[in-house]
């Protein structure tokens, strides 16, 4: 090859870089003005006298800018973690990796939540009238459903009607054994949702190999759903059903029967959490596409029934529960949310828990790549199907945690160059909206 020849290759790879940098930043800026017109369009609606329902649209809470003692510890985390997050995530061994980045998903977690303050932060989130902890000495699974529905004297509170029992029966049983109150539960969620730092790349090391699950450690750490799960019921969800996909994973790449029969357990436990979290489903079965693996669908499906056997033989019966709160659903604020702002004010949402990155990945899914991107797309799928339902208006930064999450195993789509600016990025995002938004539930 002549060196003019050379040289215009090089050319022609420096301006193709240079573009494909430049659709990353239009798709991330694309992001952030979906959020600011579903901000803009809320607030025309509630001026209008056509409130939409979320006092801080698109986000659940209230605007109110504020600092507190989580916001050094929040600053140093993310400057840490975008400035050596890279370079540890390169050169560490697994485990130390894998223990490193849990420490610093709790650290990142707790500090946001901190802004808040403790009580306001943490210790209080749980323990109001609408939560589970109002409920954990009335907890009972023959008769759950009996009581549902609004406007009779023994209704559940409103969280613990629109969940299976087991939500409550997770609290209920910190309670039984000495570890009651707000500050237990809120930790307890923290420290199990912060486990998504664990499972999240070692499903994609067993799907994908050791550099694209690498590359996800970051931006696990540094998700800005942290805001949410740190402290509501939704963060312990976000880590039981990633748990049960990370089980599912070595399940499908060893070929083991009974691990996938114990991954369908969690996820059918999932199930009795929170009744959106079948819709795991495509998760679930994308690792098995990705492995190969059909043959072990069976073996989770049982797992995943045996739950539902366990608490239907206890008096429950999951789809009674289903209509029952699909009708309690329209009794509440939620029947006056306009399905024409939140259809696609929900995705603005997923923004701002998801951070701008994540339109940035879709960008390149939608380019095609190896088979394990079906991961993430697969979140997309749950997304858009729990999106179109109707059933979720509102809230959504919080409640699809468990999807939106596994949008950061595509970090290795982005070039190694480009992970610590859309790092900063994601970090910059969860300490704007909590700083800026003071996050109900």
């Amino acid at each position: 090859m002549r060196p003019s020849d050379a040289g215009e290759r090089r050319a022609d790879l420096l301006a193709g870089a240079a573009g494909t940098r430049r659709a990353d930043l239009l798709a991330g800026a694309a992001a952030v003005a979906l959020f600011a017109l579903a901000a803009v369009v809320g607030a025309v609606l509630g001026l209008a006298g056509h409130p939409v329902r979320a006092p801080a649209a698109p986000l659940f809470g209230h605007v109110l800018p504020h600092v507190g003692p989580g916001t050094p510890l929040a600053l140093v985390v993310a400057g840490l973690t975008v400035l050596c997050g890279p370079t540890l995530a390169d050169r560490l061994s697994w485990p130390r990796l894998l223990g490193a980045g849990y420490a610093a998903a709790l650290a990142w977690t707790f500090s946001l939540a901190l802004v808040d303050g403790w009580h306001r932060g943490l210790a209080g989130r749980l323990t109001t009238r609408h939560e589970y902890l109002t409920e954990v000495y009335r907890v009972t699974v023959r008769g759950f459903a009996d009581r549902i529905l609004d406007g009779q004297p023994d209704a559940w509170t409103t969280h613990v009607a629109g969940h299976p029992p087991g939500a409550l029966l997770v609290f209920a049983g910190l309670d039984r054994i000495g570890l009651g109150g707000g500050g237990w539960a809120a930790t307890v969620c923290v420290l199990v949702g912060a486990s998504v730092a664990v499972t999240v790349p070692s499903t994609v090391r067993v799907l994908a190999g050791d550099a694209a699950a690498r590359a996800a450690v970051p931006f696990v750490v540094l998700f800005p759903g942290a805001v949410w799960v740190g402290a509501s019921a939704d963060g312990l969800f976000t880590g039981v059903t990633a748990a049960g996909v990370a089980v599912l994973a070595v399940a499908a790449v060893r070929g083991r029967h009974g691990l996938a029969a114990g991954a369908g357990v969690v996820l059918g436990a999932g199930c009795f959490l929170s009744y959106g979290l079948v819709l795991m489903a495509p998760v679930a079965l994308a690792v098995l596409v990705v492995a190969r693996r059909w043959v072990l669908l069976p073996a989770a499906v049982a797992g995943a029934l045996a739950v539902a056997g366990a608490f239907a033989v206890a008096g429950f019966w999951w789809l009674d529960g289903y209509h029952l709160v699909v009708e309690r659903y329209h009794q509440g604020i939620a029947d006056d949310r306009p399905y024409a702002y939140w259809v696609w004010a929900n995705l603005a949402c997923v923004v701002a828990a998801a951070g701008p990155v994540a339109a940035v990945f879709l960008r390149r899914l939608v380019g095609g790549g190896p088979r394990w991107l079906l991961l993430p797309a697969s979140a997309v799928v749950a997304l858009v199907l729990a999106d179109v339902s109707g059933l979720s208006k509102a809230e959504v930064e919080r409640i699809w945690l468990p999807f939106t999450v596994w949008l950061m195993s595509a970090a290795a789509v982005l070039p190694a160059g480009d992970r610590r600016r859309w790092l900063a990025v994601q970090a910059a995002t969860a300490l704007a909206v909590n700083h800026l938004v003071l996050t109900a539930w």
